[in-house]
């Protein structure tokens, strides 16, 4: 049985000299070894909480965290630049993903960015039209051999003939290769001023509606994506290789 203090023992320094601790107020002693082993028991019993194993993202989620983490910084718009400039003669993907990774990263600058893709586009453009009107069979066939669209070419080719500047209008707002326009209409001779104007008004009003869409809604956006990424992801192919297919054979 556990002495009480002043029964089994005269006062707290009687307490001490045993070995001890004094409690006031509750009158009562323990051993330092009791105390002790009460604590560590105590420790033991406290529930650790185990962290659960980390998700495994995978290649297509982590290209997207990537390239959102570059959009966010300052590299994006030169890399923005030069992708939309690649892409108008001779690169095969579009600026449009890098373009919504800035608006949904950095709503504040979407438009600056639609402009500067917009602009590069154009002269990416004229570098395309350069490859088709005096570098074809040294450049720009062996783009287009490299991506098998020589029959989409001899169709917009002899688009040019016929409807000129307004093909590039009606086919500029769609998911096709714009290098395939803008060959076509070097080896066409098409009016260069013509050229430029339609690049520009097709270019500018694709990007800048996807800036101001993403900028509008892109918290929300960025929400579900999130949530719902790889069914968006999955979805959104199957949806452009219908538009693609549409193009091609209508």
């Amino acid at each position: 049985m556990t002495p009480m203090c002043g029964m089994a023992v005269d006062c707290e320094q009687d307490c001490r000299k045993k070995g001890c601790i004094f409690v006031p107020g509750q009158a009562i002693w323990r051993p330092v070894s009791v105390r002790l082993g009460l604590m560590i028991v105590s420790r033991l019993s406290e529930t650790v909480p185990v962290a659960s194993p980390p998700v495994r993202k995978g290649l297509i989620r982590r290209l997207y965290d990537w390239t959102l983490r570059v959009a966010e910084g300052p590299r994006a718009i030169p890399i923005l630049g030069l992708v939309s400039f690649a892409e108008a003669s001779f690169f095969p993907v579009p600026p449009d993903p890098i373009l919504m990774a800035v608006a949904l990263s950095r709503p504040d600058r979407a438009i600056r960015a639609a402009l500067w893709c917009t602009l590069m586009s154009v002269l990416g453009g004229l570098f395309g039209y350069a490859i088709g009107a005096g570098l074809y069979e040294l450049v720009g066939r062996p783009i287009i051999e490299a991506y098998r669209l020589q029959d989409a070419f001899a169709v917009f080719r002899d688009g040019f003939a016929e409807w000129g500047a307004w093909i590039i209008v009606a086919k500029g707002l769609t998911p096709i290769p714009f290098k395939l326009v803008t060959i076509a209409g070097g080896v066409a001779q098409m009016n260069l001023p013509a050229f430029v104007l339609a690049c520009a008004l097709t270019r500018g009003a694709r990007f800048l509606f996807v800036a101001w869409l993403f900028r509008m809604y892109g918290a929300r956006a960025r929400t579900v994506i999130d949530t719902h990424f790889y069914p968006l992801f999955w979805g959104g192919m199957f949806v452009l290789a219908l538009g693609v297919g549409a193009v091609f054979l209508f």
